[in-house]
């Protein structure tokens, strides 16, 4: 007799009193159960699509974005210089990945766990660098006195909140949280809505079953005469072997002694399983805030005029938004001197998109916001003698300024 804590006795493999599917053991592995039967965790979701599609693409159109440090004096505002310290962090986070791959590997840590995670650490040569850990491994809480602190596995002691300004060497942990409820941490959006996930790969697994091997019966051979196992048998491989093979999918096949054959459609509960599949689409968008079309479910979406624009304007400013700001506000926090603070440029999404990028130029231009250099910035060209000059119209003045 074996006893496997903290579960319970069982008298062998073969016949075990708790089934590996038990919440008990799939906790083990890091897994909940759901009421739809597959056990759900944040690894395992992204094999379903919509999971996978909303993840990479929030993520990815994040880590596009130029992520740059600037510094503000009163109404001045100016990007750091590239030898700046909080400047050579942003833009090379990491020793072996690009700040890309650095940015979307923390957003989809914190778009599957809630939490991404990393640790600062300095070269020899004094240049800082952010390592992230899987989330995983990382236990934040709250001391008495308030202050945050993190257990690291591997790491002995607490670790408190990464700060260039400080010299402590404890203080080497960079937290971004996603939404949470006690101010500590995130919550796991797959884990909160892991009845709907799992409803949406039992579907998946009851389409791989409805069609594996051909399971998906497309008709029956029917007679008034009574058979035999063995001329059951014969049949059944006669008609396997006139129907088997890509050339004779449209063959005519002559039927006698009776035979008939009726053709069977998908019976309407098994048919429902498509129209399931695409609800569970829409709950996935739902929980990720990302429009349908994205994923692309497209059934119930234009994929032309301004309906598709707008869908396209409101992710930007209700779900990518969001995530920008939490990840400027925490890199700020870690940033030296006290003024300097991260920046997205969003214009960078409009680099896909030459009309409405040449159109949010011009109307800079006009209003005088750019200037020819700062276009030309954007484009990553060169300044022009001249360029720095900013004009507005004529006919553009200081309200109650006007002549009587």
């Amino acid at each position: 007799m074996t006893t496997f804590s903290p579960l319970v006795v069982r008298n062998s493999l073969e016949n075990p009193q708790v089934p590996i599917s038990s919440p008990e053991v799939l906790k083990l592995f890091d897994a909940e159960s759901t009421k739809a039967g597959p056990s759900v965790d944040e690894k395992g979701s992204l094999a379903i699509s919509s999971v996978w599609r909303a993840v990479t693409l929030i993520s990815g159109t994040i880590a596009s974005l130029p992520l740059k440090a600037y510094k503000s004096d009163g109404s001045v505002r100016e990007q750091m210089s590239d030898g700046s310290l909080a400047s050579s962090l942003l833009s090379n986070p990491h020793p072996d990945m690009t700040q890309y791959e650095w940015l979307e590997l923390l957003l989809g840590h914190v778009l599957l766990w809630g939490n991404a995670y990393c640790l600062l650490v300095w070269t020899a040569g004094g240049k800082p660098y952010l390592m992230p850990v899987h989330p995983s491994t990382v236990q934040p809480s709250r001391q008495k006195d308030g202050t945050k602190v993190y257990k690291v596995d591997g790491i002995r002691g607490n670790l408190t909140d990464a700060n260039l300004k400080r010299t402590d060497d404890r203080a080497r942990v960079l937290h971004i949280p996603g939404f949470g409820y006690d101010g500590v941490k995130g919550m796991s959006a797959i884990r909160a809505g892991r009845q709907g996930f799992g409803l949406a790969m039992a579907a998946e697994e009851f389409a791989a079953r409805l069609f594996a091997n051909g399971s998906l019966s497309t008709g029956i051979l029917a007679t008034d005469k009574g058979l035999t196992p063995e001329q059951r048998k014969t049949l059944r491989a006669e008609w396997q072997q006139a129907r088997k093979g890509i050339d004779k999918a449209f063959d005519t096949i002559f039927l006698d002694g009776g035979l008939k054959y009726q053709q069977l459609t998908i019976p309407p509960a098994d048919a429902q399983f498509l129209e399931s599949r695409s609800f569970q689409v829409s709950e996935i968008a739902r929980w990720f805030g990302v429009p349908p079309f994205m994923l692309m479910d497209v059934e119930k979406s234009t994929s032309w005029g301004s309906g598709i624009e707008q869908q396209q304007i409101g992710f930007l400013i209700f779900t990518l938004r969001s995530w920008l700001t939490r990840i400027e506000q925490r890199l700020t926090k870690l940033l030296p001197p006290e003024k300097a603070y991260a920046h997205f440029s969003v214009e960078g999404m409009l680099r896909a998109d030459s009309a409405a990028r040449a159109a949010f130029y011009k109307e800079m231009w006009y209003l005088g916001v750019f200037s020819t250099n700062d276009i030309r910035a954007f484009e990553e060209l060169a300044p022009v003698t001249g360029g720095d000059t900013r004009y507005v119209p004529l006919n553009m003045g200081q309200l109650g300024l006007a002549t009587q």
